[in-house]
């Protein structure tokens, strides 16, 4: 039997998480690893102790805002700013980490990684964020794609982005 690689396994278990999404629209998750230990993870959903999409229904479904568009109009945080937040919340800190993800990070995750000092970014699915890519120009970040096939999230065989 292969031993799997850290990149397949990290990327796997960011997957894993993003079986905890309450978004209706895209299940995402995040892994943030520095010296091949998980320092933190995030899914994306509503804020601690408020209802979440899956019980009081999607903001952005009600008014038509397409994917990719308009990302303040939402009531959940992206699983790249959760796992940025639970890592702080816990005193960890993270730069220097790597942050593997099951979708590329937009560009409001991809100003936080860069803040927080996150100097490569790993994922599984594209998304078309043009801002995003010309930040991660700038910022000389690394970032690689990770061909994995997703098995969890409400999303997994029909990938749509939030």
């Amino acid at each position: 039997m292969k031993r799997k690689s850290k990149d397949v396994y990290f990327g796997e278990i960011s997957d894993l998480v993003s079986s905890r999404s309450t978004c209706l629209r895209n299940q995402v998750g995040a892994v943030i690893v520095k010296d091949g230990q998980i320092l933190s993870t995030g899914y994306n959903g509503a804020p601690k102790g408020l209802p979440h999409c899956d019980e009081v229904g999607c903001i952005r479904e009600q008014l038509g805002v397409k994917p990719g568009e308009r990302h303040e109009l939402c009531r959940g945080l992206h699983a790249e700013q959760n796992a940025i937040i639970q890592a702080a919340y816990h005193g960890v800190s993270v730069r220097g980490a790597k942050i593997y993800g099951t979708t590329k990070p937009c560009s409001i995750c991809t100003k936080m990684i860069i803040n927080a000092g996150i100097n490569e970014i790993i994922y599984i699915e594209e998304y078309d964020d043009e801002l995003a890519a010309q930040l991660v120009r700038e910022a000389d970040l690394t970032v690689r794609k990770i061909d994995i096939v997703r098995k969890y999230g409400r999303n997994a065989s029909n990938n749509q982005e939030g």
